[in-house]
């Protein structure tokens, strides 16, 4: 069965379902998508992570071990995990077991395990994370590209927060932010497996009847700065690692996300095949890779990439993506590079929808980003229909991707 979205009634909500039924492996899985509840609704830097995390610490009434030893006694996967903008129950079984891993999740969302010992655990452990990352260049060099592109934003703040940040969280915030971001009025439901719609609206009944109303408002703007900043981080390294960004003036909302797809294929995404790789890798040697993405979210659309390269060519490297950058823009692609485009991105589809998770994963971003489903196939047409000429004005009317800026870990 194809991919549905259906509504069910929560007291005065009605909730969308991304649904999809299918009893070829008798497994079943739900989430509980919490929108507006990510990474950018912190409070305190880290504290919608720290909220996940102790949520995978179990029940108070059975501790983490206690409630670990329930679940793998029946093989059931629940846990919590948080993007940007989403924060994210998802719990999976056999068809036989699930009646029990839903009584678990309930007893989970009603009793959380709110202790001292259970909160300074998660902090530790993130904390010891967090010191980890003080010598990962790359998390350091992305970390402070945000807060050049997205200044005084969420955006430019650290996700998963600083030493200082996670160790002030305290029980009294998890709580408060769980019992104010978790509600039935804020969720979409995601179901698929061996399962019908009328027994996954059951499921959902119980465990969403559980779940306060939470004050909800609307995702605010972001735009990605254009002032081709370059911060260079001096660290104890041996090579340099190029992080770079730009403002895409191109909303999730326009309806040829395609041209975007083949724009975004064709300068950093292939890998071999792109113009950052060919030009930086293969025809000068400066790197093993070198990518870039066309991001496009309800917050912000922006472009970044990355690379590593010796610091002897350093300077080399960021001065030839500015040109790879400028020339695209400028110059446009070839009709070579189109139907290469076409024939890759139209050819791995069946690779992007082979798994239930793959088709109910796109379903609710098509759902999510205001699509009728079907939207990404609708593209692959497109895509096959696209002229040169049609690209081409698309990549030029883009001149701000070449407002570059760049933030480089490097050695003096």
């Amino acid at each position: 069965m194809a991919e549905t979205v259906k509504e069910i009634e929560i007291k005065d909500t009605k909730v969308p379902v991304v649904f999809e039924t299918g009893n070829f492996v008798p497994i079943i899985s739900m989430q509980l998508v919490f929108t507006n509840a990510g990474h950018l609704s912190n409070s305190k830097d880290g504290l919608a992570s720290i909220a996940s995390k102790l949520l995978n610490e179990g029940t108070r009434k059975d501790g983490s071990v206690g409630f670990a030893q329930k679940l793998d006694a029946h093989a059931i996967e629940l846990g919590a995990h948080v993007g940007r903008e989403s924060f994210v129950v998802e719990v999976s079984a056999l068809k036989s077991e699930f009646p029990y891993a839903i009584e678990l999740l309930k007893a989970l969302l009603q009793d959380p395990n709110y202790t001292k010992e259970a909160l300074d655990q998660v902090k530790r452990q993130k904390i010891g994370w967090l010191k980890q990352k003080e010598s990962d260049f790359d998390y350091i060099a992305g970390s402070k590209l945000r807060e050049i592109l997205f200044k005084g934003s969420p955006l430019a703040r650290p996700y998963d927060g600083t030493l200082k940040s996670v160790a002030s969280i305290s029980l009294e915030d998890v709580q408060n932010f769980i019992a104010t971001h978790l509600g039935y009025n804020n969720l979409i439901g995601v179901v698929g497996g061996d399962i019908s719609f009328d027994e996954a609206q059951n499921y959902l009944t119980e465990v969403l009847q559980l779940l306060p109303k939470v004050e909800t408002s609307p995702v605010k703007k972001i735009k990605a700065s254009d002032q081709k900043e370059t911060l260079l981080i001096n660290e104890d390294t041996q090579q340099a690692y190029i992080y770079f960004g730009a403002p895409f003036d191109y909303s999730y909302e326009e309806k040829d996300q395609y041209k975007a797809k083949i724009a975004e294929y064709l300068l950093g995404g292939a890998g071999f095949g792109s113009r950052l790789m060919e030009e930086i890798r293969v025809k000068r040697g400066l790197t093993y890779g070198a990518y870039c993405a066309l991001r496009r979210t309800k917050p912000v659309s922006y472009l970044s990439g990355y690379l590593q390269t010796k610091l002897s060519t350093q300077d080399e490297a960021k001065a030839l993506v500015q040109k790879v950058v400028d020339d695209f823009v400028s110059k446009g692609i070839t009709a070579d590079e189109l139907q290469a485009a076409k024939e890759f991105l139209v050819g791995s589809e069946p690779l992007r929808t082979e798994t239930l998770s793959q088709r109910l994963h796109r379903a609710y971003n098509e759902f999510y980003y205001g699509r009728p489903l079907g939207f990404s196939k609708a593209q692959l047409k497109k895509i096959e229909a696209v002229t040169l000429e049609e690209m081409n004005t698309f990549i030029k009317v883009h001149p701000e991707l070449t407002e570059l800026s760049f933030s480089i870990v490097t050695k003096k």
